[in-house]
């Protein structure tokens, strides 16, 4: 009698343990994830860790294995403090484990089909099914910008033959439509990085009180040239550019003149301070050279330059604490609208077509085209304003966020549907 009463009253628990478990037969869903194209970028690195924070949130239930390019110079520990259950694979044999248990491949957010030939693997030996999930197409960092842009055929392929082809911008949906690929779903979908919440508080308090940066008070500005000099990165190997380098050089002072002037009307008209920062390596030295070196000294006593480079983490947490951003990169803003933070993004033809998102996400006014002269006569303008009306800035801010955590929940539900 005890022992029945013992079970009668352990059952609902019993059942409600068995009921929590998967049913028989029903292994859990495994997926590659082709992602982490570089790490010099604090953007190129964010494409990663925002994926992955979308697949965690809408596919709780789904096991994601990661295939990195490069997880180098601490991006490996920065993903696994955040994405403990994440396995990261690389070997052979992890690779072809992955390509025998996984059922679908996904190729993450990046400047282009960046993994063309993995996916091509993908499709030969597995002739399992895959995505293409927020991409610039084609992507070609071109120097002519009157040159034709011409997609490879393979491109074209295994864009028609993934399950979905999304694209991080407008200008890329419609080239590649236009260019025959003909995938079933084919839409627009938020760069990746916006879904980043990767935080590394301590760190950018830390350097914020040192430099007397209080939260809420200081704008975050970067600088750029029209091609990343590659070549300035020991790690990169990469040989030099004459071309682009005079290219460069051509056009440095005409494209941050504006972020300069810019930093002197905020500097001059409110009481925000000013925190010269950089997306990839090659921004510290110049944030010093073509911005802080040219201020009147009036304003250099309200500017803070960093002069290193940081990671992901610790560049969100600065972000989140300032009152905005401006300047000519563009996963900063990303990473700073999709926590809410106002950003206003310059951009040229260099940069491929990946700026247009900001229209495409509702920010448009937000958006300067640094080859056309009356939207360089705006930037300055624009950025007061934003430093004036912070209330409107960060209303405005919240509705392209709106629409972003929108597309990503749509989006993620195309990928659900192709797993079931």
């Amino acid at each position: 009698m005890t022992t029945r009463r013992t079970f009668l009253k352990q059952a609902p628990s019993l059942i409600g343990l068995l009921a929590s478990l998967p049913a028989l037969g029903q292994a859990k869903k495994s997926i590659i994830l082709r992602s982490s194209w570089q790490t010099v970028n604090i953007g190129d690195i964010a494409h990663t860790p925002g994926v992955l924070t979308l697949l965690e949130k809408y596919l709780p239930d789904v096991e994601v294995r990661l295939w990195p390019s490069s997880v180098s110079q601490g991006v490996e520990e920065l993903l696994r403090r955040r994405f403990p259950k994440v396995p990261i694979i690389r070997k052979t044999d992890e690779i072809a484990t992955a390509f025998k248990e996984c059922a679908f491949l996904l190729h993450g957010s990046g400047p282009s089909l960046v993994a063309r030939n993995d996916v091509d693997r993908w499709r030969k030996e597995t002739s399992k099914p895959y995505g293409i999930y927020g991409i610039t197409f084609p992507g070609v960092y071109s120097d002519d910008p009157k040159a034709a842009v011409t997609p490879s055929p393979l491109d074209v392929e295994l864009l028609t033959n993934a399950r979905f082809a999304l694209f991080r911008d407008s200008i890329s949906l419609d080239l590649a439509k236009k260019n025959g690929v003909t995938s079933p779903v084919m839409e627009f979908c938020p760069d990746g990085a916006f879904a980043v919440d990767l935080r590394n508080d301590e760190a950018a308090t830390a350097f914020l009180k040192a430099h007397g940066l209080e939260e809420g008070k200081f704008m975050c500005v970067i600088p750029r040239t029209r091609f990343t000099p590659y070549w300035e990165i020991p790690t990169r190997n990469t040989p030099f550019d004459q071309k682009r380098h005079d290219r460069n050089e051509a056009m440095k002072e005409h494209d941050n003149a504006p972020l300069r002037q810019a930093i002197i009307e905020v500097v001059r008209q409110t009481p925000l301070k000013i925190l010269i920062c950089p997306e990839d390596e090659t921004h510290v030295k110049l944030g010093k050279e073509i911005l802080l070196d040219k201020l009147p000294d009036d304003v250099k006593q309200k500017v803070v330059w960093r002069d290193k480079y940081w990671l992901t983490d610790e560049a969100v947490s600065t972000y989140v604490r300032s009152a905005g951003m401006f300047g000519l990169e563009m996963h900063s803003p990303i990473m700073c609208i999709g926590n809410g933070i106002p950003a206003i993004v310059g951009r040229f033809f260099e940069q491929t077509s990946k700026g247009v998102m900001w229209r495409d996400i509702g920010l448009g006014d937000w958006l300067f085209d640094f080859d056309n002269e009356q939207d360089v006569a705006r930037y300055v303008p624009a950025v007061l304003e934003m430093a004036k009306n912070p209330k409107a800035a960060r209303a405005k801010a919240a509705q392209g966020r709106k629409f972003v955590e929108k597309r990503q929940r749509e989006t993620m539900g195309t990928l659900k549907k192709n797993l079931a």
